[in-house]
């Protein structure tokens, strides 16, 4: 009988048995941001949310996080690619962002996302956002969109000149073309 059993065992042990337990997630819908978008502080907290974007997304210590269908993932750019994360490792400081938080700071002053993705560490680190700083750097970033926003109209203006200019020169061909006609002089063309 024993014989018969550890033959059992030895033939059963050379099938293969696998067992796969797997969750099955869904897959957010992508997100294409086309330009790196201006991000809000959420006050008492490191995280930040770009106001502009209709989509729950949060950067927060150099990842983004979004939530989709009750789960949760995190990529290192704001388009993705989106990886699943279990939610014991989606930091406390996310479930803790007060419900309305992208309503209730809308209207805060907005980061460059280029300032917040250089500096979220050292910032945090230094307790910035703690001592308030950021007015100081709101008034900087507001004086260089304007320098911006100037460069841009100058710009504007001077393709706007030229196409006067270009459009000037033609009708005064038509008008000297005109008193020609009138005055019986014929064009030599």
């Amino acid at each position: 009988m024993l014989s018969l059993v550890l033959l059992m065992t030895a033939g059963s042990s050379r099938a293969e048995v696998n067992v796969s337990v797997g969750i099955n997630v869904p897959v957010p819908p992508p997100l294409f941001i086309p330009a790196p978008p201006e991000l809000v502080i959420i006050p008492g907290t490191y995280a930040y949310y770009p106001p502009g974007v209709d989509v729950d997304i949060v950067f927060y210590h150099g990842y983004w996080y979004r939530p989709y269908d009750n789960y949760w993932y995190r990529a290192t750019s704001y388009n993705g690619p989106w990886h699943y994360v279990v939610r014991e490792r989606v930091p406390q400081y996310i479930f803790n962002l007060p419900p309305d938080y992208r309503r209730a700071y809308h209207d805060n002053p907005r980061i460059p996302y280029g300032h917040v993705h250089k500096n979220w560490n050292k910032w945090e680190r230094d307790k910035y956002w703690d001592k308030r700083h950021w007015k100081h750097k709101q008034h900087e970033w507001k004086h260089e969109k304007k320098e911006q926003k100037h460069e841009r109209k100058k710009v504007t203006q001077e393709h706007r000149h030229g196409n006067k200019e270009m459009h000037q020169g033609k009708q005064g061909q038509k008008q000297e073309h005109k008193q020609k006609r009138k005055n019986g002089q014929n064009d030599p063309e």
